[in-house]
């Protein structure tokens, strides 16, 4: 790897997984400890100073932005900002940036699924957002890369996976959705994918844009709690909640979530040759994590 490579939020559950898989290709990255006060301009500014890479893949803002269940417009704002000042530093350095995006920018109405080609209309306040930071991107920093990512599912407490593996312990009737699809992507899956386009950039191949990734074999909200539900008790841990089978618009968040999020990553495997692989495969994997570690999920 000829490029030094800056993470911006590697201790966020996507950057771990970046640098691990960095590690067994025998790839370093530059991972500065996040600030106390989080990543905004003034230590942007100084690690591009002081590091010069050449490349940035920013994940500074990935929990809230792919995993938070809540959304807080003020603090989106000033990571935009953030964002916005990343990306002139980048352009001013002729740095290429990486920048992770997500479905959410769609309207959820196309039931075959968006392509890049798809004009973003976000149903919710965090796809307006998403969209905002996207267009400053594009406008400032022409060396960029936007992975907009499926369903992300990580090994975090309170993201996505997490929150559906609490809600198996609890002893109620949990609603979802029978018409709302995405595809389910691994944390893991999505590193691999952000490192092997890393790697054909190294070999200066000019292939900025816009990209979607989404694992193989889209499914419903209900599919993937009962796939999780049934992997769960292989490793003999209580499922005790009941689902219910809803339709979107039942669904609380029915305003914010599109109810067909399914990418096609067609452009991607062109471009990269980066095939997709099927969520099934690190599922079991992601929830062995969550068995061993201590993340109060009572017997």
């Amino acid at each position: 790897m000829r490029m030094r490579l800056l993470v911006v939020g590697g201790e966020s559950a996507l950057g771990k997984a970046l640098l691990a898989a960095g590690a067994e290709a025998g790839i370093e990255f530059v991972a500065p400890e996040t600030p106390a006060e989080g990543w905004y301009a003034a230590g942007l500014t100084q690690v591009l100073d002081q590091v010069r890479p050449g490349a940035v893949i920013n994940l500074a803002y990935y929990r809230d932005w792919l995993q938070a269940a809540d959304f807080d417009l003020a603090l989106m704002q000033r990571q935009a900002l953030a964002v916005q000042r990343l990306a002139g530093l980048c352009q001013h350095y002729q740095i290429p940036l990486i920048q992770p995006s997500s479905y959410q920018l769609f309207d959820g109405s196309r039931v075959a699924g968006y392509s890049e080609k798809d004009l973003p209309r976000p149903p919710g306040a965090r796809g307006e957002a998403l969209w905002r930071v996207e267009q400053l991107v594009r406008a400032l920093c022409p060396m960029h890369i936007l992975l907009r990512l499926g369903w992300v599912l990580d090994d975090s407490c309170d993201g996505r996976l997490g929150r559906l593996l609490r809600q198996l312990g609890t002893e109620q009737v949990v609603p979802m959705a029978g018409d709302r699809r995405g595809n389910p992507t691994t944390v893991g899956d999505a590193a691999r994918v952000l490192l092997a386009v890393v790697k054909q950039l190294d070999c200066g191949a000019p292939l900025w844009g816009t990209y979607h990734y989404g694992a193989q074999e889209a499914v419903s909200e209900l599919g993937l709690a009962e796939t999780v539900a049934q992997l769960w008790q292989e490793f003999d841990r209580p499922v005790r909640c009941e689902w219910q089978e809803v339709t979107h618009l039942e669904r609380a968040d029915a305003t914010e979530e599109p109810q067909q999020g399914v990418l096609i990553s067609r452009k991607l495997l062109n471009t990269f040759g980066i095939k997709a692989r099927r969520w099934q495969q690190e599922l079991p994997a992601l929830l062995q994590g969550f068995r061993q570690d201590e993340v109060g999920f009572d017997e």
